[in-house]
């Protein structure tokens, strides 16, 4: 079966729905459908992407013979529920991060979707720009000796006003965490991704730095612009706006990550460094075509992303000629890039070369790791 042979619907129509339905197009998959919140604003945000469809509901959308493969981009609480409608329906699944809101739900998910022999994936879009592959690649072929060291930070700014407003506030559609779920996921997944070492305990702060927020009645979407005009409704706030955690690794490798949505000046800033016995990777993602190699006793390098100088596993990912750069949009292309061969031949590979619902699942146990924490302010294992 070719891309082109395959019709996908999306659920969802923000910010990150929209990234969906265009990286599908790139690949040649038709989106034939999309649902959001209402049907009006469905309808409006369709018309605006020319998708032809707009569903009633998830059910719908999951039973329709004109959809294959079903993309979760609703907030997170409904995944869960919508990921289960569209495995009994039969259909191959791409969900958001978090993958469910509890690791009870995510350990279901997996289960189910091995049970169904569905596709399943998670979008850890991150991992696919390609240098992180050839970081992974490098890790993995001993070129930097045993992982000791894994440190970094994801930090936005984007919710730094006490008038910045969003979905992602609201626990009952968030979760309890926040910026930790919502983008300190990322860099978890990420970093074991490339060190291919699991956190098993882990030391975490979390901070609600804006106590109250001032926001508008109506939903404001992803990023928006702060509104603080007209009558504004004032809410106290629980989640976590920042983080600093301590991790350990299995086979003793440390690390330590500070996660931020209240840094002024960053957008969308995700930094690591893995530091070797015998060298260190380093990445930012506002330079993502390089990759930083540090040494000692030789000169330091920079990689440039290039077909011709990354590993197999990571050019495969590339979409353009070396110097013409790769950024965020691209990432998903090339994650659906690899989901998509495995709907293509009807069923999951035996290795998925891509974050699937098991990885979700993970992330998830790390996450509420992190949340009792620091509830309990001490060192909690990761139970797995």
């Amino acid at each position: 079966m070719k891309f082109s042979d395959i019709k996908a619907g999306v659920v969802g129509v923000g910010f990150i729905g929209t990234a969906h339905v265009e990286a599908l197009r790139r690949l040649g998959v038709e989106v034939t459908g999309v649902v959001g919140s209402s049907y009006e604003r469905a309808r409006t945000k369709a018309d605006a992407i020319g998708v032809p469809r707009v569903f009633e509901s998830v059910d719908e959308l999951a039973e329709s013979p004109d959809v294959d493969v079903v993309h979760i981009a609703s907030p997170n609480h409904a995944h869960a529920g919508q990921v289960r409608s569209v495995i009994a329906a039969g259909k191959h699944v791409v969900c958001e991060k978090p993958l469910a809101l509890n690791s009870n739900d995510t350990a279901d998910l997996v289960s189910r979707a091995h049970d169904a022999g569905v596709v399943n994936a998670v979008c850890f879009n991150i991992r696919f720009y390609p240098a992180n592959h050839q970081a992974m690649a490098m890790v993995s072929g001993g070129e930097i000796g045993e992982p000791r060291l894994i440190t970094g930070s994801y930090h936005q700014d984007w919710l730094l006003r006490d008038t910045d407003w969003n979905w992602r506030l609201q626990p009952e559609q968030a979760g309890d965490l926040r910026a930790v779920a919502d983008i300190g996921s990322h860099w978890l997944d990420l970093t074991s991704f490339i060190s291919g070492k699991s956190v098993v305990e882990v030391m975490a702060d979390l901070h609600t730095l804006v106590p109250v927020r001032r926001h508008p009645p109506g939903p404001v979407e992803t990023f928006a612009a702060a509104d603080d005009s007209g009558d504004l409704i004032e809410e106290e706030m629980s989640s976590d706006d920042a983080a600093g955690i301590l991790l350990r690794y299995e086979d003793g490798a440390r690390g330590a990550v500070t996660i931020s949505q209240v840094s002024a000046g960053q957008k969308n800033s995700v930094r690591y460094e893995i530091a070797g016995s015998e060298s260190a990777l380093r990445w930012f993602s506002a330079d993502p075509d390089a990759l930083f190699i540090g040494h000692r006793g030789k000169p330091n390098e920079v990689l440039p992303r290039d077909p011709g100088l990354f590993a197999s596993e990571a050019a495969r990912l590339i979409g353009y000629p070396g110097g013409h750069v790769e950024g965020f949009p691209d990432t998903f292309r090339a994650l659906f890039s690899q989901v998509y061969a495995d709907v293509a031949s009807g069923r999951p590979s035996g290795e998925p070369s891509y974050p699937t619902f098991a990885d979700g699942h993970d992330v998830v146990l790390v996450t509420d790791a992190i949340a009792k924490s620091h509830q309990d302010q001490r060192w909690t294992a990761v139970q797995r």
